[in-house]
């Protein structure tokens, strides 16, 4: 039987943790597609073993020419996109994010190739209707366009009924070892330790409700090494369709602190900041998945708790550096 993996996003944060656990498994038979232009995003790549690395140019040619270079793959992993929440161009959005999802889905059906792919938590918008994977998703309203481009495509693959031969899975907050490259995109726990460093507190939003104080919103925080074992574990699963991607336990700004201050070994000091005015109609003050489909699909190998992450999380920075 062949095993090949193709492995899109594998140079990002869940992709280079995926192809790590593969690697772990005795699996290097992996072609790892991402576009590294000149982000720092290489580095994640040399903690890995693979077969070969193209450009997602170079792979947007072979699904455009139809190429019989998708015939040798055992399985797609689809975790490639743009995923800053604040991108302004909409066009490249839907080209990047929904299109190129579209093509690279339907090759894997025509192909019989198992395909996974990456949705998101933002497509749940404020959560009015709560973060259920059995929702009828054409009631979602995402706040932004990042979370749009993937509503996309979800809609698409419902309507068409395409979702019945694949695999979306929507991640939540996901953060962990791999994320330098992101920029502003760095989850709240990298970005606050590189502040506990060098000022010795950490900044934390202010809140503008008044059901909320400050740095009690909550959020469904995932480690990346859950969010890897469990991407792979439905991968070989029959079952097909929508999954979020959590722990299914919502956890405050404050806690997630609190956590980092002990896993450096200081004591807290946060300080509350202005929220920008971009960001204050988009701001999500809590979310937290529904996991019931993904635990009757027998997922059962647990979680690590938000406080063992960060602590596992802090000592690779301490010894790896920031990569």
């Amino acid at each position: 039987m062949k095993i090949k993996f193709l492995i899109t996003g594998g140079a990002g944060l869940i992709g280079s943790q995926v192809v790590q656990d593969l690697n772990e498994q005795g699996i290097s038979d992996i072609v790892i597609c991402d576009h590294l232009g000149t982000s720092e995003k290489w580095k994640n790549l040399r903690r890995n073993s693979y077969l070969d690395y193209i450009e997602k140019s170079e792979l947007r040619r072979y699904m455009d020419q139809n190429s019989i270079f998708f015939k040798d793959f055992s399985h797609i992993i689809h975790l490639g996109a743009c995923s800053s929440t604040t991108e302004k161009d909409a066009s490249y959005l839907i080209a990047n994010n929904y299109h190129f999802t579209k093509d690279l889905a339907h090759i894997a059906v025509s192909q019989r190739t198992p395909f996974i792919y990456a949705s998101s938590a933002a497509t749940y918008g404020d959560g009015e209707l709560g973060y259920d994977d059995s929702l009828p998703i054409s009631q979602l309203r995402p706040l932004n366009m990042y979370g749009y481009s993937k509503h996309q495509f979800d809609l698409y693959a419902t309507k068409t009924g395409l979702i019945k031969e694949i695999i979306g899975l929507k991640y939540f907050n996901v953060f962990g070892f791999g994320e330098a490259h992101k920029g502003e995109m760095r989850s709240l726990v990298l970005k606050g330790y590189e502040q506990i460093k060098s000022t010795g507190k950490l900044n934390l939003f202010k809140s503008y409700r008044d059901d909320y104080r400050d740095g009690e919103q909550k959020r469904d925080f995932l480690y990346v090494k859950d969010a890897s074992k469990i991407t792979l574990f439905l991968l070989h699963q029959d079952k097909k369709g929508l999954f979020n991607v959590g722990r299914g336990i919502a956890e405050t700004w404050n806690e997630l602190s609190h956590s980092m201050f002990h896993a450096l070994g200081k004591e807290s000091k946060v300080e509350y900041i202005e929220m920008p005015e971009t960001l204050k109609g988009k701001y999500q003050y809590y979310t937290c998945a529904k996991i019931e489909r993904l635990l009757a699909a027998g997922y059962d190998k647990g979680f690590m708790n938000l406080k063992d992450s960060i602590a596992d999380y802090v000592a690779l920075l301490e010894k790896e550096g920031q990569t």
